[in-house]
């Protein structure tokens, strides 16, 4: 690896200035690499993704945890990384700030922090202490010194509460609290997706794969497309689909589907650590 922490943060940064790209989210070291090897300019940690892996459920990995992996991916790569840095594992501003902190140790080039409680009564922490999680996070990246980009999520559509003009107000609050970026995954509507770009305009913002072309949201004004955990499901639904013919019928034909292993050794073989 020969790009520096520094470089890779000014790299991110340029990414979001201009045009639109995809921001694909590998789950471990070996997907990290394919998709750096594909040309893919960014990556994005998933959480999902990542916990399952690990035989876990998403959102059930503990922080000491997401910060090694975090700072295993980033060591490996050339390309930035984006860490989904969950709810920041802490409901209290100042525990935001001290565990932003942590990350931004690992040499992720930006960040994202949720306003999702996890509490499926409340999923969205209040507005005001919601607003106040996000500029603890803009403080901690300030004291730091360094460029790391910091991606405010609300998590409305996603977790029980679709509603356009709260996230959009949450949105912009966290744009004026100092977020760089602006995500509000769920999103599905052309005209939706219009909106929350026009409101926090001319900050970035990044969407979870809709259904739409990347042309498609590039006419939007998008700027940065994620998968989240979506690569994740696709290899675990090939896997088992595979696992389960030979389960039940005793048959291998999906195993022909595979990658070959002289491909994958040469892959890896070009982008040792």
């Amino acid at each position: 690896m020969t790009a520096t922490v520094a470089a890779k943060r000014a790299r991110f940064r340029e990414l979001h200035e201009a045009g639109c790209f995809v921001m694909p989210n590998p789950w471990d070291l070996g997907s990290a690499v394919a998709l750096q090897s594909l040309g893919f300019p960014a990556l994005a940690s998933t959480s999902a993704g990542m916990a399952w892996s690990m035989a876990r459920p998403d959102n059930r990995v503990a922080r000491d945890e997401v910060l090694g992996h975090l700072a295993s991916l980033a060591e490996r790569l050339d390309a930035p990384l984006n860490a989904d840095f969950e709810n920041a594992f802490a409901r209290e501003p100042a525990g935001v700030a001290a565990n932003v902190a942590l990350a931004i140790e690992t040499g992720v080039a930006g960040l994202s922090v949720e306003d999702s409680t996890g509490d499926r009564d409340s999923p969205l922490y209040d507005f005001d202490l919601a607003l106040e999680r996000i500029a603890a996070a803009r403080a901690a990246i300030d004291a730091s010194g360094v460029d790391v980009m910091l991606t405010a999520r609300s998590e409305g559509f996603i977790a029980g509460r679709p509603d356009l003009a709260q996230t959009i107000r949450r949105l912009t609050a966290f744009a004026e609290a100092g977020a760089d970026c602006l995500y509000a995954p769920g999103l599905r509507d052309a005209q939706q997706i219009a909106a929350v770009v026009a409101a926090v305009s001319p900050k970035p913002v990044n969407v979870l794969t809709p259904g739409l072309s990347v042309a498609a949201l590039a006419a939007l004004g998008v700027r940065r497309i994620s998968v989240g955990g979506s690569l994740a499901r696709a290899a675990w639904g090939e896997f088992l689909r595979a696992a389960r013919q030979i389960s039940t019928e005793g048959s291998f034909e999906a195993l022909a589907g595979g990658a070959p292993g002289g491909e994958l050794n040469a892959l890896f073989s070009a982008n040792r650590g």
